[in-house]
């Protein structure tokens, strides 16, 4: 979505493990009681009992019935008022406005204009930015900070301070490190983005009585599809046309998409800016109508980006005129409008003939119909489930120890050479911290973010273990310019060493791709210089979402570790002190390939094709078939523990059953198609015995990966799922993995088809790798 300044100008407008450590906070916010406003909802038979006559105001009647009631009684011009965000009001029905818009990226967001914070409710529990939890590989995490978002965001309905429709989460996947939504994300594996979007939308939709048929708060994934190009060289998404070939649509960018739709059961799907193939993404009934909502069944609304049909009409000129360009957005799928497009122009094109009213019809059908399952016609919320909730369930002190949780579990140690960290709370005495980013506080939260209950920066965190020297050596992230004479001398005189360095939401961010993915400005210098005059361990922090070519500090055996930290949110500052120290042993690994410079001297980011071309030097992206060299790769990541890892159960061979008639029998197939249903149901289980070898309790990511055969240009080795393992010091644990055939060992073939390949697959479970023989 366009930042709020950007639509502002132009519109004209496994479980959590939680450890508590006590470290003061020095920058607070505090409630206040004040008189609590009114939620908006639809059929106050209170205030009007003539509302009850209704069908649409029966909550005991089906809902197919009461939305149908509900349309039948409303005249075209009050149906096109509930085509955009600021929805109209019918007050002769007892329907007053409402406002779609509210954001819920990874707290509750005041982004939007459906949501706001006052006295009453001056702040919402901010957890880490998505790429930091994504790097946790804890399912069970996404959803459960899932449910604490919506749990604040109906406590702040309730006093009519949010929304019940949240446009979260980002599932984009991230083709290009230079992207500056890459925060937003939860990086570049289809697996992994799948899983984190259908938890996080679990988390936020499912209501504790288990009635599926309802919403705690409506979801949205967002921005569909093969949408990762903001403002480049030139090129911005306004414009783009991405030209995608279909095997790495289906192979890549839809899967997060899918996956959310039919596993989550997602309420919502937001097209993109950008155009696929030459039709823009809100326009094209293929993408809407028939994969939506036709195939993967969208049990819900499909809603544009904000503006993103004027922009198809105004700036990439697919239409000849706005009542045309209404028409097509309808016909294609679309049910609301964020911005005021369909508000304008619907009703031109059904008077031109461009578009038939019934049409109108289904659009408002299926918002009305998200509405219902929230409750919005069901009368005061007060009297209904989660009624009781207000000011006091925000900002809890259990929200905020799993926003500390949740940095913890994401840090990725990316370098620890021996003697450097955990450093000693007691051992050491003093302590450095230098850095442009060793006192953030707005940085570590990140874009799309609310107001958090309160910050714990870097510095705050550390100086809570031991007595610190803070030196910035640059005034900002930009740092182009050096301050070394206060950095050189506070770290020639501590024990230890902590460099807070990185980017932020000026350098990568909504409308700001990034040129270089090298540290911003002087900070190498910064670095560098400061290392070699430290006398102790150098703990090098990276406070960043995309990737930077650190390679200088990968091999200088001055910094003795290296730590990504994402932007971490509130508690940052507590996490962050929480692992140097050794309070916390990482787990975290990173969601995203780290390239070195030369990678973006040499391939433009308008190139969508995902598989290399030898022909011409093009490398390929991400893990999945890039083929040059990586400064870390996706992954990566260290414990304080070691790991010892011992293959107890899995296949050497998998035969799939073929009909005796299978043209397969009598010719040499590559692969075979999976929807003949040969292997439906066909699974296997791989049991991995883990050990934690070290003196340290610890928790061990582990991966599936498979090396399928080399047919219709198949990844060089693609994720099948992850677990994790949290063991004390010389125990040992059982991580299991369940196959499915189909699923899992299947890839797309060139125009988009699903395959299993036969012959040998390499599995990599943990540190082990052995080979499956998939045959008839």
């Amino acid at each position: 979505m366009a930042s709020a300044q950007n639509r502002a100008k132009k519109q004209g407008k496994s479980s959590p493990v939680f450890l508590c450590f006590h470290i003061p906070i020095f920058i607070s916010l505090h409630f206040s009681t004040f008189a609590q406003s009114t939620p908006v909802f639809a059929c106050d038979v209170k205030s009007n009992p003539g509302l009850a006559k209704y069908t649409f105001c029966n909550p005991k009647a089906a809902a197919a019935h009461r939305v149908a009631d509900l349309v039948k009684r409303l005249t075209l011009e009050e149906k096109i008022g509930f085509l955009v965000n600021s929805a109209g009001s019918v007050s002769r029905l007892g329907i007053p406005k409402y406002e779609w818009w509210s954001e819920a990226l990874h707290g509750v967001s005041n982004v939007g204009p459906g949501t706001k914070f006052t006295n009453l409710v001056p702040g919402a529990t901010s957890f880490p930015q998505v790429i930091l939890t994504a790097a946790s590989f804890n399912v069970s995490l996404f959803e459960a900070i899932g449910k604490v978002v919506s749990t604040e965001a109906r406590a702040m309905y309730n006093v009519g301070l949010a929304g019940l429709t949240y446009w979260s989460p980002n599932l984009n996947i991230v083709r290009d490190p230079r992207w500056g939504r890459i925060q937003e994300t939860p990086g570049e594996d289809p697996v992994l983005t799948s899983k984190y979007g259908s938890a996080y939308v679990r988390g936020l939709q499912q209501r504790d009585d288990g009635d599926k048929d309802r919403l705690k708060v409506a979801a949205c994934c967002k921005h569909y599809t093969a949408y990762d190009l903001d403002n480049w060289k030139g090129f911005d998404r306004y414009h783009f046309n991405a030209v995608v070939t279909q095997q790495d649509l289906d192979d890549t960018f839809q899967p997060p998409f899918k996956s959310c739709v039919i596993d989550g059961n997602v309420a919502s799907v937001m097209c993109s800016y950008n155009q696929v193939n030459g039709i823009p993404t809100c326009a094209d009934p293929k993408l809407l109508s028939g994969v939506i909502r036709g195939e993967w069944k969208l049990n819900g609304y499909i809603v544009s980006d904000c503006d993103s049909v004027d922009v198809f009409y105004n700036t990439q000129h697919y239409t000849k005129t706005p009542e045309e360009t209404a028409a097509k957005a309808i016909l294609a799928g679309l049910d609301l409008n964020c911005g005021n497009s369909l508000g304008k122009y619907t009703g031109g094109a059904v008077k031109a003939g461009l578009l038939n009213e019934s049409a109108v019809d289904n659009a408002v059908t299926n918002n009305f119909a998200t509405l219902m399952r929230l409750g919005f016609f069901d009368g005061d919320p007060s009297k209904q489930l989660y009624g009781n909730l207000g000011p006091s369930d925000v900002c809890t002190t259990a929200h905020q120890e799993l926003a500390r949780e949740a940095a913890r579990q994401g840090i990725v140690l990316l370098k620890n050479s021996e003697g450097s960290l955990p450093l000693s709370p007691t051992g050491i005495k003093s302590l450095a911290v230098i850095g442009p980013n060793a006192k953030a506080t707005t940085t570590m939260i990140g874009n799309y973010a609310g107001v958090p209950c309160k910050y714990t920066s870097p510095l705050q965190g550390l100086t809570a273990s031991t007595a610190t020297t803070y030196a910035p050596g640059c005034a900002d992230v930009f740092c182009t310019t050096v301050q070394l004479d206060d950095a050189k001398k506070a770290a020639a005189a501590a024990d230890a060493t902590v460099l807070i360095v990185g980017t932020s939401d000026a350098i990568e961010g909504e409308s700001r791709d990034r040129v270089n993915l090298t540290l911003p400005g002087q900070q190498q210098l910064l670095v560098t210089q400061v290392a070699n005059v430290s006398k102790g361990p150098v703990i090098l922090v990276i406070m960043s979402a995309g990737g930077l070519d650190v390679q200088f500090a990968k091999d200088s055996s001055k910094i003795t570790s290296i730590l990504w930290v994402g932007y971490p949110g509130e508690a940052g500052g507590a996490a962050i002190a929480d692992v140097i120290f050794g309070y916390y042993n990482p787990s975290g690994r990173l969601p995203i390939s780290w390239y070195p410079q030369s990678y973006a001297d040499k391939i433009p980011m308008t190139n969508m094709n995902m598989r290399p071309d030898p022909a011409t030097g093009y490398p390929g992206r991400t893990y999945r078939f890039y083929t040059g060299p990586t400064v870390y790769t996706f992954g990566d990541g260290l414990s304080y523990s070691t790991f010892y890892h011992q293959l107890s159960q899995a296949p050497n061979q998998v035969s799939i059953p073929l009909e005796e008639d299978h043209v397969c029998h009598s010719s040499n197939c590559k692969s075979i198609d999976v929807v003949q249903q040969s292997c439906a149901n066909l699974a296997f289980d791989v049991h991995l015995r883990v050990k934690n070898t070290g003196k340290m309790r610890g928790t061990d990511t582990v991966f599936l990966f498979s090396s399928p055969p080399s047919v219709h240009n198949s990844p060089q080795k693609h994720l099948l799922g992850f677990e994790k393992v949290s063991l004390d010091p010389q125990t040992e644990g059982l991580v299991r993995f369940k196959v499915d055939v189909c699923k899992d060992l299947s890839l797309v073939d060139e125009v988009g088809g699903r395959k299993v390949a036969l012959g040998q697959h390499v599995i990599h479970v943990g540190s082990l790798k052995y080979s499956l023989n998939v045959r008839i």
